[in-house]
């Protein structure tokens, strides 16, 4: 019965001393791929661009904005042009009305509905507007960021950077050193690669 104690025991503790070793070489094996990890890390290239300096002084990116302003003031003059007409309309109407121009009360209702469409045209009309102008800022969007990411491919062909980072203000980045900063570097070269349409 001693024996089968002793022997039960000297089991339980080879299966301790087995186990032990087990989780020592996987904490052996942690600590080495961890430190394989933070080598690589090390090794790796990482930069920054300024996006909001980009997007001021990239030249297509200038152009496409104000392009968009010049298409938001003609929108605006052509609905406030027309918004003007129509309140013109509606004072001869009211005028009309009080002096009891019209002839019959079906002549009154038909320019009142005429009065009415007109205003909900120029709703339409506006909306319709908005949203060409909406869609036309969101395609130029995505032209700019297309623009922008096919210029970092191939810049980055010969620079070799494992990342690039955006940085907005102090939204994305809170501290990098300058010598990290690639942004003017980029403007120059989307610059020398964009041609301007003559004004």
């Amino acid at each position: 019965m001693k024996r089968l104690n002793y022997l039960v025991n000297g089991l339980a503790a080879l299966a301790l001393i087995v186990l032990f070793s087990q989780c020592a070489g996987k904490a052996d094996n942690q600590t080495t791929n961890a430190s394989a990890q933070a080598a690589g890390l090390s090794g790796m290239k990482i930069a920054y661009v300024e996006i909001d300096t980009l997007l001021a002084k990239y030249n297509y990116c200038v152009d496409l904005n104000e392009a968009m302003v010049k298409k938001s003031e003609n929108v605006r003059l052509t609905l406030n042009q027309k918004a003007k007409d129509l309140d013109r309309q509606k004072q001869e109407f009211q005028t009309k009305v009080q002096n009891n121009a019209y002839l019959t009360q079906e002549r009154a209702q038909q320019e009142y509905n005429r009065i009415a469409k007109l205003e909900q045209d120029l709703q339409n009309l506006g909306n319709k507007l908005q949203a060409e102008l909406m869609s036309e800022n969101e395609k130029n969007s995505l032209q700019l960021r297309d623009s922008i990411n096919a210029f970092l491919k191939e810049y980055n062909k010969t620079k070799g950077y494992s990342m690039i980072i955006s940085n907005t203000g102090f939204d994305n980045l809170l501290y990098a050193d300058s010598i990290y900063n690639i942004t003017r570097e980029i403007l120059d070269g989307l610059n020398a690669r964009y041609s301007s349409p003559k004004k």
